[in-house]
């Protein structure tokens, strides 16, 4: 028995009973059994140290129990808090996380996703808005594999989704800054924004007139931030709004370097509230994202979709608030 890899037969013979009533037990659905021959299973199990063979298991329930992640770019905080958030959840379910980061990259995106199914992860969750809807509609449609897409792109109709209130958000940090005298405000933000992106800027449109705001083509990090400082000391600005925390921090540096404070100089208002907003100085005040939750319900909804696939699709938005720092200061 030591020379050989003990198998489901070797486990019901010990055990006593059959080996579909030890495929049931160990699988998690032999309910109907009594507890002294679900012990019986289990005794014989620890004993001959049996381990489910992976692939023997996938080829008869059709199931890898990995699923595939797809994000832009890991190195920012609010995605590695958001894996942390799905991980959470599929971990607790027995599912394995494929992690797969694009850095930014369309067509590595699309690889990953082609990849990624021929590979027959049981679901996806992709939180990239550059995969076109073309290719969402293909998965489902084609090869009937569930997904759940989130916070960048929206569903259309295709899938199930995970957003947060951006809308809101960026309403929240133009009133803040309105409040404080700002007459003036600067927006950094991606020329090609994302969906999400699209609805914090309308959110601070209820609130400013367009004419009082200077949009400033900014990408999603923190040397793009701080490449931004001349254009924001250049604007009529007195504040800006930064579409996420990490151009906020590159922005504080691009100001330090030219010689201005903040908030004395200019007030700064992020957009996630990840970690390191706490720790820079002066503290960043920031419309505070669910990202951890965010992950979690993501991932709560893909099994869900696993276990039932022809249910409606659903879209489930978490609610943002605005935490109040010290990078923001009234208008003299």
């Amino acid at each position: 028995m030591a020379n050989k890899k003990v198998t489901i037969k070797d486990v019901a013979r010990v055990a006593g009973v059959s080996i579909t009533t030890v495929s049931q037990i160990l699988n998690g659905t032999g309910g109907r059994f009594s507890d002294a021959t679900v012990a019986k299973v289990k005794n014989a199990k620890a004993e001959l140290h049996y381990e489910a063979d992976y692939f023997a298991r996938r080829m008869i329930v059709k199931k890898s129990k990995t699923i595939g992640v797809l994000v832009p770019d890991i190195t920012n905080p609010f995605f590695s808090e958001l894996v942390r958030g799905v991980e959470n959840i599929l971990y607790q379910k027995k599912f394995i996380t494929m992690l797969c980061n694009a850095d930014l990259d369309t067509a590595k995106e699309q690889a990953y996703l082609t990849e990624l199914s021929h590979r027959g992860v049981d679901g996806f969750i992709i939180a990239s808005s550059a995969i076109p809807n073309e290719a969402i509609d293909e998965i489902w449609q084609q090869q009937q594999q569930p997904l759940v897409v989130l916070d960048q792109k929206q569903a259309a109709g295709m899938s199930d989704a995970v957003t947060s209130d951006d809308r809101t958000g960026g309403q929240l940090a133009a009133q803040h800054l309105k409040d404080l005298g700002h007459q003036q405000i600067a927006v950094l933000m991606p020329a090609q924004a994302t969906e999400n992106i699209q609805a914090r800027l309308a959110g601070i449109q209820k609130v400013y007139d367009p004419a009082a705001i200077t949009v400033i083509p900014t990408e999603l990090s923190k040397s793009a931030g701080k490449a931004a400082a001349p254009a924001l000391i250049a604007s009529p600005a007195t504040a800006a709004i930064t579409v996420s925390d990490e151009i906020a921090f590159g922005l504080y540096r691009g100001l330090a370097v030219a010689g201005k404070r903040v908030p004395a100089d200019y007030s700064i208002v992020g957009y996630d509230n990840v970690e390191m907003s706490q720790y820079v100085s002066p503290q960043l005040t920031t419309v505070a994202q669910p990202i951890f939750e965010l992950g979690q319900t993501t991932a709560k909804l893909l099994l869900a979709r696993i276990e039932n696939p022809t249910t409606p699709w659903v879209e489930r938005q978490l609610p943002v608030k605005l935490m109040l720092r010290n990078s923001t200061a009234r208008l003299n």
